[in-house]
């Protein structure tokens, strides 16, 4: 049976040198207690030192140095493995600055290497990221001159093509889960989502490491089998935090994200459209939205990212197709309204919740017919780059898995950034303010997406922006579309680094 202990007792058992395994996405499942006292014997003794992290999302709350990210910042981490970084902005610039060793690798990829290191092996065979910048060819997942381990080998197989990742070999995990029961065994009602908590522990205690789990509280009886999440056999420590918040950097408990409350498909359109943003600064993005969104179609299955294709979904709810479409997270929800900002991974209603591995390998089965996602460049041949450039490290996240393997592809970006200002009257849309830097590069920096690739897979993609549409044509971007108000030739074209195709019937929207 586990031993209860506390946190700072708990954190006593990391060694210098460990790698410590994390199941948490951003703000979800967030261990922040265990994270705290951890913060707290470094400062007081300097150990453990030296430090591994793995965790297929990323540790941080979306501000400077939030209790999860200071382990890092005060400089007892040696390397990072990691899917996303931009929440975690201090530990981004550090990586950029050569400052410690790191790696960046597609968050569906190390769920199912997690999955695999349960069961004993020692790498993975996939599909996902071919021909991107993870491929052996780039090597862009080496993030910086200090990152020189050979993560992803090419392999041939029945002559194809594929690439071999390594599994993790973690020696400490740490969970958060909602409850433990009178004999130990953990279940996580309480959490929106729930990564891969029990991969998770069996690839640590495989090792022979230990399970550390902190909870809000303990049950006075044993929980019905088929709600437990790890078995207590998998779990050495259990720290008992109480004052735990559901999503790090939101007080309190929202039972809707719990599913404690059902909500119908009405009170869902009716909650979106009661939380729609009104902040200026959002303008833009609740433009492309409005766009984007047109690309729906009853029946979809859906995966909404990060940022501007946040508001996607509140569109969807505005104009009635919220009920039509089933709506998915990376990180593990079925249908209902995902949320953004500090509770992105979040859905109000959701439907069913699997785990981060089942997600993925329904995205990278095609499962997906359509996806809205953000992109930080975009060239003349229609390649993305969505997760880097010298000043800003965003991090893959789900970013591959997602866009490499879905039917039909939505781009959502604004044309420009650094301080864009765009105003609507009865004229249509006018540029007030261009921002300082073109979202359209000669050559994209890194290469997330790949135009080639989605002409061998067929896939359909668009690109949408505040003023214009373009989409994936045979040689390139084909301007389509163009808002009511801006002037094609000002406003777009003699802004692009690139000469582009405009389509014989552009049509106004």
């Amino acid at each position: 049976m586990p031993q209860f202990i506390s946190a700072a007792e708990a954190v006593k058992l990391i060694r210098d040198g460990d790698t410590v395994i994390y199941n948490n996405f951003l703000g979800m499942y967030n261990c922040e207690q265990l994270s705290a006292a951890l913060n707290d014997r470094f400062r007081a003794e300097g150990h453990p030192k030296d430090l591994t992290i793995y965790c297929t999302a990323g540790l941080g709350g979306w501000a400077p140095n939030t209790v999860c990210e200071q382990i890092v910042t005060m400089g007892a981490v040696k390397t990072l493995y990691l899917s996303h970084y931009a929440s975690m902005p201090v530990t981004a610039q550090m990586v950029l600055d050569n400052q410690i060793e790191a790696y960046n690798l597609p968050f569906g990829v190390m769920s199912h290497a997690v999955r695999a290191a349960a069961s004993g092996q020692d790498y993975i065979i996939s599909d996902a990221g071919l021909n991107l910048f993870v491929d052996p060819k780039y090597k862009g997942y080496q993030l910086n001159e200090r990152s020189k381990e050979e993560l992803v080998e090419e392999i041939w197989i029945d002559g194809k093509r594929r690439l071999k990742y390594k599994t993790p070999k973690p020696d400490v995990a740490l969970i958060k889960a909602s409850s433990a029961d009178s004999l130990g065994n953990i279940s996580m009602e309480n959490e929106p989502v729930v990564g891969d908590p029990l991969s998770i522990a069996q690839a640590t205690k495989r090792r022979g490491g230990k399970v550390i789990v902190q909870v809000e509280k303990v049950l006075d009886a044993p929980r019905r089998p088929i709600e437990v999440m790890i078995p207590a056999v998998l779990v050495d420590y259990i720290c008992v935090t109480p004052e735990q918040t559901q999503i790090q950097g939101i007080a309190g408990s929202d039972p809707h994200f719990a599913g404690d409350v059902p909500m119908t498909d009405a009170a869902l359109v009716e909650y979106a459209k009661g939380h729609a943003s009104t902040n200026p600064k959002d303008f833009a993005k609740r433009l492309i939205a409005e766009r984007a969104a047109k690309e729906l179609k009853p029946g979809d299955v859906v995966n909404i990212g990060v940022g501007a294709p946040e508001f996607v979904a509140v569109e969807a709810a505005r104009v009635g197709m919220l009920p039509q479409v089933a709506l998915t997270v990376e990180a593990g929800s079925m249908k209902g309204l995902p949320m953004g900002g500090l509770a992105f991974g979040a859905a109000m209603g959701t439907q069913a919740v699997c785990t981060t591995a089942e997600q993925f390998d329904l995205y990278d089965g095609g499962g997906l017919d359509i996806c809205f996602i953000g992109a930080l460049e975009i060239d003349k041949e229609g390649n993305v780059n969505g997760h880097y450039n010298p000043k800003k490290l965003s991090g893959i996240g789900g970013f591959i898995n997602i866009t490499q393997f879905t039917h039909r592809v939505v781009f959502c970006t604004t044309f420009s950034a650094g301080g864009l200002e765009i105003a609507k009257d009865e004229n249509g849309l006018h540029v007030v303010k261009e921002g300082k830097f073109l979202k359209f590069a000669e050559h994209v920096t890194a290469l997330s997406f790949s135009a080639q690739n989605a002409h061998d897979n067929k896939q359909e993609v668009t690109y949408v922006t505040e003023r214009c549409v373009f989409r994936l044509g045979e040689h390139g971007l084909v301007l389509t579309e163009v808002a009511k108000g801006i002037d094609v030739k000002k406003d777009i074209l003699d802004l692009l680094p690139f000469e582009v195709k405009v389509a014989d019937r552009l049509i106004e929207f």
